[in-house]
């Protein structure tokens, strides 16, 4: 089964022009435009520097993200908030699944108007990650 690009439409390059997304073989890939050549650049690498970025926003606040979640979810008990915190704790694991199984067309939509974007250069080097209405880190609590 071929695996997918995670954030396919969500990837721009330096110049602000959106990467195309192929695969080759099995494998996924963002199709970077370097000066008219058509860099190929594996997905999972991009995929895997996002992810892990999005990760490290969460780590150390789990806590506050599974009592909020649990709220926004109408679950205010302690074994629904075990539960998300819990898989919150074990994120860093579902990486390889969430390669197989992607991440939702309607998702993707949805973060896309959202304004989340990531830029990468033409060697799949994540630039920047914009996250509308993450909190700067310097922020107090």
């Amino acid at each position: 089964m071929p695996r997918n690009s995670l954030f396919s439409g969500l990837i721009f390059d330096e110049h602000e022009n959106p990467v195309k997304n192929t695969h080759i073989g099995d494998d996924p890939c963002y199709i970077v435009d370097d000066h008219g050549f058509q860099r190929h650049i594996p997905s999972e690498l991009v995929d895997r520097q996002v992810f892990n970025s999005m990760v490290s926003i969460i780590e150390d606040h789990e806590d506050i993200i599974s009592d909020q979640t649990a709220r926004m979810l109408g679950q205010d008990d302690p074994f629904s908030k075990a539960m998300i915190l819990t898989q919150l704790k074990q994120m860093k694991d579902q990486f390889d699944n969430l390669l197989l199984t992607g991440i939702p067309e309607e998702v993707r939509s949805y973060m896309g108007m959202m304004g989340f974007r990531i830029t990468i250069n033409v060697h799949g080097e994540v630039i920047d990650i914009n996250q509308p209405g993450m909190i700067s880190p310097e922020t107090d609590y």
